[in-house]
């Protein structure tokens, strides 16, 4: 028995009016993978079967767009189509094959579930899927690893989404996923509920060896959600082998819904962020300024409250403010706080210089050197930094007698009463 193109002239105004009985597909969902035939009559019909999916010769069959007809002997498939249209079950011709869209790369399962003995007259027609199978949802039970590089830990989430899957080789499909009493009892079948479990949990499986993947490659764990389509060649990569080449459908998108991480995760997570506004806000000069001031305004705050009593507050609130003139001093030598303040460094204040004794002489001895106050060391008259002229060293009088300094305006010297 096989199946023959009907013409598409001989319809006319109804199917029901111009054959016998035509079979079509029955209800087929979203997630349906496999239904069986609808026979349509018109009373006239010849199949006495009792079986409304039971074909008899000269019975039509209507194939739609993405679907597989298969005809069904004992379980066994004598012929198929995968080409949309109207076909004619011939009890004297031999199987046609039908390949569409599926070219010659399907006659080598065909050749491992076809009929091989003598056809009988209990023949079903059933309907595959071709479509992409979507919203099949799965979840994890357990967190899943992942180290991320950014943050520099072991991060675990949870996750929940959806992924879909498209039928590559009906033939394997037929032969390795669905069961014999879908066919037997005459029964549509759904990629869903108890049916994918096992799917489920390989899914899920493999999805934290392309977690490891993904980490491996350096990506962020928050940039997930967004990266469906290089997740989905992680899961091919690991899936294929199983579901692909053996059991004849793939992966064809996977889709993550609002991950959740574990409490840990998250605190990490958190101040890492508040971590990066921080430094990202005290990059800017002013910013480091008014962060400084705030802080040390807190501190005064606390040492004004100390339990101590009054002397060890202000002994707080005077530790603090050398504190924060320290830290501020920090602050101004750092090269980005210059270049946020016009690329100049606050001069560095220069310790001041115990005075030299002078040994008793008529005049004072020249000085080694001087700084100006832009802070430059100088020896000689002009500095070589800005230019400043060198201050006038003050006019010292000196005793003519003892030689000792004199005061300014005495008229006599302390030291030995002779007259200045």
């Amino acid at each position: 028995m096989g199946i023959i193109k009907a013409a598409i002239g001989a319809i006319g105004g109804g199917l029901a009016d111009t054959w016998l009985e035509v079979i079509e597909p029955d209800d087929m969902g979203k997630n349906t993978v496999i239904v069986p035939g609808k026979m349509i009559t018109n009373g006239r019909s010849s199949n006495t079967k009792g079986t409304s999916n039971v074909v008899s010769n000269g019975s039509k069959i209507h194939v739609f767009d993405h679907q597989m007809m298969i005809l069904v002997d004992n379980g066994k498939i004598v012929d198929y189509t995968c080409e949309p249209g109207l076909y004619t079950v011939s009890m004297s011709s031999t199987p046609s094959l039908f390949n569409g869209q599926f070219g010659d790369t399907i006659k080598e399962s065909f050749s491992r579930v076809k009929y091989g003995g003598i056809p009988s007259n209990t023949q079903r027609v059933f309907f595959i899927n071709l479509k992409e199978i979507k919203d099949i949802m799965f979840g994890t039970s357990n967190p899943v690893q992942y180290y991320d590089s950014f943050y520099e830990a072991e991060l675990f989430m949870r996750l929940h989404g959806t992924y879909s899957i498209r039928i590559t080789d009906p033939f394997k499909f037929y032969q390795e996923v669905i069961p014999g009493e879908v066919i037997t009892n005459n029964k549509s079948l759904d990629f869903s509920g108890e049916f994918i479990r096992q799917y489920n949990d390989e899914f899920v499986s493999e999805l934290s060896a392309a977690f490891n993947q993904y980490s491996a490659d350096g990506n962020r764990i928050s940039f997930i959600t967004s990266k469906t389509r290089e997740l989905r060649k992680y899961m091919a990569d690991g899936l294929d082998p199983e579901w692909k080449d053996l059991r004849g459908f793939e992966i064809v998108s996977v889709a993550i819904k609002n991950p959740s991480y574990s409490d840990k995760s998250q605190a990490i997570i958190d101040s890492r962020a508040e971590m990066g506004a921080k430094v990202s806000y005290l990059r800017d000069g002013a910013n480091q300024q008014a962060y400084v001031a705030a802080n040390i305004s807190e501190g005064i705050k606390a040492a004004g409250s100390n339990t101590g009593g009054a002397t060890n507050a202000f002994m707080g609130m005077g530790f603090g403010q050398m504190m924060g003139g320290n830290m501020m001093g920090g602050y101004m030598q750092n090269p980005q706080y210059a270049a946020a303040n016009g690329g100049q460094q606050q001069p560095q204040q220069q310790p001041q210089q115990a005075p030299q004794q002078q040994a008793p002489q008529q005049q004072a001895a020249p000085a080694q050197g001087w700084t100006c106050q832009c802070g430059t060391q100088n020896t000689g008259n002009f500095c070589m930094n800005c230019g400043s002229k060198k201050p006038e060293a003050p006019k010292k009088r000196f005793c003519q007698n003892c030689g000792n300094e004199l005061a300014e305006g005495a008229k006599f010297c302390p030291n030995c009463g002779n007259k200045a």
